[in-house]
């Protein structure tokens, strides 16, 4: 049997990202496939498909604990979802329509990318406002808009993350946030990451029906980042959090940017 090779590079990098990953709580699409494409040079379509893999690997481990724990409300998770797959479906259908290597695909992922970090940046910074306002919201707040918008907000996110990988972590907590305001921060999160399971593994496996999915590659990833992701899950709660959102928040602009006007 022939054992894929292991890139001890892409394992120290899958460490680094999966120990923010554990101590900020910040998806790794948002680091990972940046780096992937300005430190690798990996092509984009390479970096989505295969983060995303490695995405529904690592949060079903996420949503094991949530779910044991009791922090995930499945109905939430079942509206976002009911938007998202489909999209995520037609986005890829669209992409392997008009060619995912090509160069008008290789640019759009690109753009969109350094869009959506540019949009997860403003969500980290200012996440804790916005969950201040929506806090102090009237309470009469109706059932049914609020359904609609959680199954939109899904249907954009599965756009976002078939495209680049991101925007599953930070932008969705931070919409849902808004959405839900009774509904505790803990929750919030848990269901957002049990939603990134499914959506995750229709585009990660439709990218690799594709052909934009590199094994080795996954492997090599799993092998830093999950044991990453346990010891920045036990640090976190001793991290001073305010800074490190706002650290990291710097970087994503620094990255959308680059990647935007590259």
């Amino acid at each position: 049997m022939h054992l894929p090779h292991i890139n001890l590079m892409y394992s120290a990098s899958g460490l680094g990202v999966g120990f923010l990953v554990g101590l900020t709580g910040v998806g790794g699409g948002s680091l990972m496939t940046p780096l992937l494409v300005l430190l690798f040079g990996v092509h984009p379509a390479t970096a989505v498909g295969t983060d995303l893999l490695y995405a529904a690997v690592t949060k079903a481990t996420g949503t094991l604990v949530h779910g044991l724990k009791g922090s995930v409300d499945w109905r939430i998770t079942g509206r976002l979802a009911s938007g998202s797959v489909p999209t995520a479906l037609l986005t890829l259908w669209l992409l392997h329509r008009y060619g995912m290597h090509s160069q008008a695909a290789t640019s759009l992922i690109q753009h969109v990318l350094g869009t959506a970090l540019l949009i997860t940046s403003v969500a980290l910074i200012f996440r804790p406002q916005l969950a201040a306002l929506a806090a102090r919201a009237p309470r009469g707040i109706d059932p049914t808009r609020t359904a609609l918008l959680t199954a939109l907000t899904g249907a954009v996110l599965g756009v976002l993350v078939s495209l680049t990988s991101v925007g599953a972590g930070a932008i969705g907590v931070t919409v849902l946030l808004l959405l839900h305001p009774k509904l505790a921060t803990s929750r919030i999160v848990g269901s957002d990451i049990a939603h990134a399971v499914p959506l995750a593994l229709v585009a990660g496996m439709g990218h690799w029906m594709l052909g934009s999915v590199d094994g080795a590659m996954l492997i090599s990833l799993l092998i830093g980042s999950l044991p990453g992701i346990a010891l920045g899950s036990h640090l976190s709660s001793r991290s001073p959090e305010a800074l490190l959102r706002n650290l990291l928040a710097a970087v994503l602009v620094l990255v959308g940017v680059r990647l935007v006007w590259a």
